[in-house]
């Protein structure tokens, strides 16, 4: 286990969250991942990490990882102006993750809550979901409630919304 994911596993052991983990070769892709998920039954995830136009917000956003996300949707709703992906300098401050180890469990780096968090509202109906334990060398398996659990003693805020068409 390396450093990275240690933080996240002990997180959700202190949670008492129960938790599957299944190892692989970095898989810094959805396309790339989906050749290892085949026996893992959950609702696997995109996760996508934007800015606002003038870089003083920033955004995780959550779908499942078969959907495509309706950007420009969202910008509507946000009234940010046009959104970009956050610069890997970005993502390592906010969440102390790399590009392609995007993932939730990257809010328990965000200490000062800077990261607001949407999650696909077709999510609640999966019963099991999946993330990378922020590097791409694992995915991590947990109960939908406790992830919602994770969520809760994040601090972050977060919230369900429609996210694609």
């Amino acid at each position: 286990m390396d450093e990275i994911s240690k933080k996240v596993f002990q997180t959700l052991d202190w949670l008492g969250i129960l938790y599957e983990v299944h190892e692989h070769p970095p898989l810094p892709t959805i396309e790339e991942a989906i050749k290892y998920w085949g026996n893992i039954e959950a609702t696997h995830c995109k996760n996508i990490f934007f800015r606002n136009h003038k870089g003083n917000r920033h955004y995780l956003v959550v779908i499942d990882h078969r959907q495509d996300l309706a950007i420009h949707d969202l910008e509507k709703r946000l009234k940010q102006g046009k959104l970009s992906f956050a610069s890997p300098e970005r993502m390592q401050k906010y969440l102390g993750l790399t590009p392609g180890s995007v993932s939730p469990f990257g809010l328990i780096n965000d200490t000062g809550n800077h990261v607001h968090l949407f999650l696909d509202e077709n999510l609640k109906t999966a019963t099991r979901i999946s993330f990378h334990p922020n590097i791409n060398t694992a995915t991590v398996v947990l109960a939908f409630d406790d992830f919602i659990k994770f969520l809760d003693a994040s601090g972050n805020s977060y919230e369900f919304i429609g996210l694609y068409d």
